[in-house]
């Protein structure tokens, strides 16, 4: 059997342990095999029906992505890999890197004719653009996403982005989740955001914009950005990338934005899952 896009046996053992199991009727699938086949289906973009029959009835595969996008599991595995990688020293909680990515969306991602809009359903007719705003961590892993219109602006995701990074401690304590700088392009140089972040105390590492004469601030100046620094960013471009390695994002299909931001998860875990590979190699 071909194993492309598949688990190899250390990514397997780390992600076995926080798997839900089924407390009551039949048994269900076998975990690996499903998880197999949703890794498959999210690389390659092909439709549920169009998976191939060594992952099993296709409808077990979205019926499993279904409920676990629902119940938070994927979520769940996210947090489960950020704190193992937290506790082996390969998270830095000090620097955000925050930049969107937009997507084109298929004519399929429209909402269904003519019945009851259900929470997350796309507006029927076409669709142009989807906006993900997403934090990386000084490895360049994705800590946290969020979704947003397409008609938004790119700062419109970032609290989102940012207030989803919640990395748990291995023993007590409160999860982490205030970053100490958040790091982002020009485009983040706006009144919003600076008053956002002076409130919440964390100071930022965002060029100042060019602006005219007349639209620059009365009072003081932008705070000078550390070149060193700044320059670190590039690591939410390299994580973007990786992340649209998953044919299934670099086109948006699915018609609910749950779907949409799981789907993302998922993809997220998978970049989590090659780091974190080595740490499990023995049995």
């Amino acid at each position: 059997m071909s194993r492309r896009h598949a688990l190899s046996d250390a990514q397997w053992r780390l992600s076995e342990p926080p798997l839900p199991s089924a407390s009551r009727g039949r048994a269900w699938a076998d975990h690996r095999r499903v998880i197999d086949g949703g890794l498959f289906w999210a690389a390659t973009g092909v439709q549920w029906r169009d998976l191939p029959e060594r992952f099993g009835p296709w409808q077990a595969v979205y019926e499993r992505f279904r409920r676990w996008r629902d119940d938070g599991t994927w979520l769940r595995l996210l947090r489960a890999f950020q704190a193992t990688a937290d506790t082996a020293g390969l998270i830095d909680g000090g620097l955000f890197c925050v930049d969107p990515t937009s997507v084109r969306a298929s004519r399929s991602a429209a909402g269904g004719k003519h019945r009851p809009r259900r929470a997350g359903r796309s507006r029927p007719g076409p669709q142009p653009w989807g906006v993900r705003d997403q934090a990386a961590p000084g490895h360049g892993r994705p800590r946290g996403a969020a979704r947003t219109a397409g008609p938004a602006h790119e700062t419109a995701g970032v609290e989102a982005a940012l207030a989803s990074v919640r990395v748990p401690r291995a023993g007590r304590g409160r999860p982490r989740s205030r970053p100490t700088r958040p790091a982002g392009d020009r485009g983040y140089d706006i009144a919003t955001v600076r008053r956002r972040r002076r409130g919440r105390g964390i100071g930022a590492v965002i060029p100042a914009r060019k602006r005219p004469a007349a639209d620059r601030p009365r009072r003081g100046r932008p705070p000078a950005v550390d070149p060193a620094v700044y320059r670190r960013r590039n690591v939410i471009e390299r994580c973007v990338c990786r992340l649209k390695e998953c044919r299934r994002l670099a086109t948006r299909f699915e018609e609910l934005a749950v779907s949409d931001l799981a789907l993302v998860h998922a993809a997220m875990l998978r970049d989590w899952l090659r780091l974190l590979a080595p740490l499990s190699d023995t049995p």
